[in-house]
């Protein structure tokens, strides 16, 4: 009998080309269905709750397959880890209902955005932040961050190669936390578009760095033309956090 097993998931994307299976490149779903398959025997179809991007990485991936193996639920994670590579780690499984789905049961995700300030020990950060040097104001970032959250229409974020209709979408928060050099950009909402949150960061820097107003982040809201942002920051800083459910 056939059992529908849920699991979180934990990686470093430095070296992968994005969690989605690709022909002839190294992915997430690549690694953890070579693994599923010789704890169980079968080729299974993985679920995720998201693609993250080459490079991205996640602290609360959340994935399901089916399986008719007889491995109890919560052994998967250790079996799996015994044999993914060092920077995969599941870190919890068990057996889930029959039709739960970890992209279509979410009701929302959080997302972590960091950047570093400093460049003595930047070395250290450098694959899990975006390396900033200069100054920043903090507050006109703050300021700018609070028109961002609502519900709106964020095609002017997205980036092109989308194949979305429904650019609206709900950020509960956004909000920026100091932590010594560190800089990090929480965004929670009930969906996210493509490069969204990595072309938010990108704008939100360049108002801290004075090159844009903070009033104009609410102007490019309602005009939603992509060429009014900032550029998109790079994927090393960006962390799915946890997905919601």
């Amino acid at each position: 009998m056939s059992r529908r097993i849920r699991a979180v998931v934990q990686y470093e994307g430095t070296r992968y080309h994005g969690f989605q299976r690709q022909p002839q490149a190294l992915t997430v779903e690549a690694e953890l269905l070579r693994a599923i398959a010789r704890v169980t025997g079968e080729e299974v179809r993985l679920m995720a709750a998201g693609r993250t991007d080459a490079g991205v990485h996640a602290c609360g991936q959340v994935i399901a397959f089916d399986t008719a193996s007889r491995v109890p639920p919560e052994r998967f994670a250790p079996a799996l880890n015994s044999l993914l590579p060092d920077d995969i780690r599941v870190l919890e499984s068990c057996q889930a209902a029959a039709g739960f789905h970890p992209r279509y049961d979410a009701r929302g995700k959080v997302y972590d955005y960091l950047v570093h300030r400093e460049r003595s020990g930047a070395l250290f950060h450098r694959r899990f932040c975006l390396l900033h040097e200069g100054p920043l104001d903090l507050e006109a970032i703050r300021t700018a961050a609070g028109a961002l959250e609502g519900t709106h229409d964020f095609r002017a974020f997205c980036a092109s190669g989308s194949s979305v209709q429904d650019y609206v979408r709900t950020l509960w928060s956004c909000r920026l936390q100091e932590e010594g050099a560190l800089l990090r950009f929480r965004f929670a909402g009930n969906g996210f578009l493509y490069h969204m949150v990595r072309i938010m960061v990108g704008t939100l820097l360049e108002v801290g760095r004075g090159k844009m107003p903070p009033q104009q982040v609410a102007e490019i809201l309602r005009r939603g033309e992509r060429g009014g942002t900032g550029p998109t920051a790079p994927a090393c800083g960006l962390f799915l956090v946890r997905v919601l459910y």
